[in-house]
């Protein structure tokens, strides 16, 4: 990862936390020099401008926890309903689960040319049309190839929102909220899966409750199209960027301050600095010439201010990939069933226990990221994720130690498990919960923020991207890991790989709490450096 230099944001004065009225908050930071920070919070705007990457977010997490669900329901002989499904071999059940990931590998790389030229409004307009699409091909679906095509269709959906979700958050909410949002998108996400696994719980012994299950999300994808379209404003600093003018955003920009909006030299300072970011400074009122090209490819990876930004972006999504969540979860139900949970009978209720966990645990990284920033989190959040899973792997050897016959004579006993095993839960836990308040929702808000405006819609979509890509990697090399070293050893080396994450990330991420993001753009303008990387104190 790039060193760039940090911005140390100043707390706000105890007055300006607390809240005016119901609806409109006032929060401030004297860091700022445009005032874009020192206004009114409308939380009534605010839930405007949130609402369509939430349910973008909330479809997401959906698909994630119906899935395992649903095939089971489709590959039942007494409930599935349809002759074919029953004999489906393993390759195309892993084809049924995985086209909704080749979707938005898809949607990613579709997003890196569209995106720009679309707006992350129309993004996610078209996000909601594909999962709508999707959802109802899938659960109206009479033939194999009509039910990929269906997954596929919803995997598009998942690209797009995912791209166009952290960028319009970033975009449009005010600079000292705008953590709080991003993070809490990752929490509708952890809703999602938990609504996903309660569905699979309800349906998946019903006739052809497959087709509930997955037919589910065509409602919501409709409500996230329509409202996207029609109630969500457009990102002011998107229509700077295409050209549209300053008389568009100034408007856009008034929609989404609400009635917290500042006064008019105020906004126009605001607009000012947008304006000189996107490259349209001296666009006029009724400019409709386009501002500055998106950088290439080539402009991305050479140019240092476009480079160094991505270089952090991608490296922060390999590494929340590669630290160890796909297969703590995966030997979630074995850790759990030797601490005395049937693998079996209780494996819903372990489901979605965890799911409820993760919910609290991002709770707490919404209440705290603009208060204590994203440096403190994400450093702490991937050192305990570090320790963790050292304590996890060193359970998990002593459990396989006592023999496995041994483990299974205490489950069927009434004596207690041994220590290990509630070592290993608590662990576990631990590892999960950590991952919740760092990774999971600050590697996100990162991406929404440290992109230049120039380049954010081409970059978020190379990091989305990077994410799908190194998801699926890390799924196929996953097993046949497990099986040659156990999960012990798999522990241990993902225990490794998050220690050397969080000195990476204390050496090279900037704390962006407060700034506005084109503050944040000129800390790495200005890293011409390599030797300043490290957090100003």
């Amino acid at each position: 990862m790039p060193r760039v230099p940090a911005v140390a944001a100043a707390s706000p004065p105890d007055e300006d936390r607390e809240a005016a009225t119901p609806l409109v908050a006032s929060s401030s930071s004297p860091s700022s020099p445009s005032g874009s920070a020192s206004q009114a919070i409308d939380w009534t705007a605010v839930a405007a401008l949130f609402a369509a990457p939430a349910l973008g977010g909330a479809l997401f997490g959906y698909d994630i926890g119906a899935t395992s669900g649903a095939l089971v329901s489709l590959k039942s002989a007494v409930h599935s309903g349809v002759p074919w499904a029953s004999s489906l071999s393993p390759l195309q059940s892993g084809a049924v689960v995985s086209a909704s990931l080749a979707g938005a590998l898809a949607g990613s790389a579709a997003a890196f040319t569209l995106g720009d030229k679309i707006g992350r409004k129309g993004e996610l307009a078209a996000a909601g049309v594909l999962y709508s699409a999707g959802a109802l091909s899938t659960g109206g679906a009479s033939s194999l190839p009509l039910l990929l095509l269906g997954r596929a269709a919803y995997g598009l959906g998942i690209g797009l929102a995912m791209h166009a979700a952290p960028a319009y958050i970033a975009e449009t909410a005010p600079a000292t909220v705008r953590g709080l949002l991003i993070s809490l998108k990752e929490g509708f996400i952890v809703g999602g899966i938990l609504a996903g696994f309660v569905a699979s719980a309800a349906l998946v012994d019903g006739d052809g409750g497959w087709r509930v299950i997955w037919g589910t999300a065509a409602l919501p994808g409709f409500l996230l199209a329509a409202g996207a379209f029609l109630a969500t404003p457009e990102s002011p600093r998107w229509l700077l960027l295409a050209g549209k003018g300053k008389a568009a955003a100034r408007e856009a920009l008034r929609k989404a301050r609400g009635r917290g909006c500042p006064d008019a030299a105020s906004l126009e300072a605001e607009l000012e600095e947008m304006a000189s970011s996107s490259g349209g400074g001296g666009a006029g009122e009724g400019a409709s010439a386009a501002a500055d090209a998106p950088p290439s490819l080539s402009d991305l990876v050479s140019v240092p201010r476009f480079r160094r930004p991505l270089l952090l972006g991608l490296g922060l999504v390999v590494a929340q990939q590669i630290t160890g969540q796909p297969s703590v979860l995966y030997y979630a139900p074995d850790v759990f069933a030797s601490a005395g949970f049937a693998a079996g009978s209780q494996a819903a209720s372990v489901a979605v226990g965890l799911g409820l966990f993760k919910l609290v645990a991002t709770g707490v990284a919404v209440a705290t990221v603009d208060r204590v920033g994203r440096r403190p989190l994400l450093i702490g959040g991937v050192a305990t994720m570090s320790g963790a899973l050292a304590v996890l792997a060193a359970a998990q050897k002593a459990a396989t130690g006592a023999g496995a016959a041994a483990v299974a004579a205490t489950a069927a006993s009434s004596s207690p498990p041994p220590l290990a095993s509630w070592v290993a839960v608590a662990a576990l836990l631990t590892y999960v919960g950590a991952y919740q308040v760092s990774f999971g929702p600050i590697t996100w808000l990162l991406v929404g923020e440290i992109f230049p405006l120039r380049a954010r819609g081409r970059a978020a979509a190379l990091a989305t991207l990077t994410n799908f890509g190194a998801n699926a990697a890390v799924s196929l090399a996953l097993p046949p890991l497990q099986a040659f070293a156990g999960p012990s050893a798999t522990y241990a080396l993902f225990s490794v790989i998050a220690a050397a994450s969080a000195v990476l990330i204390a050496d090279n991420v900037p704390e962006t709490k407060g700034k506005t993001l084109e503050e944040i753009e000129a800390v790495f303008s200005s890293a011409a450096s390599p030797s300043v990387g490290r957090r100003e104190e």
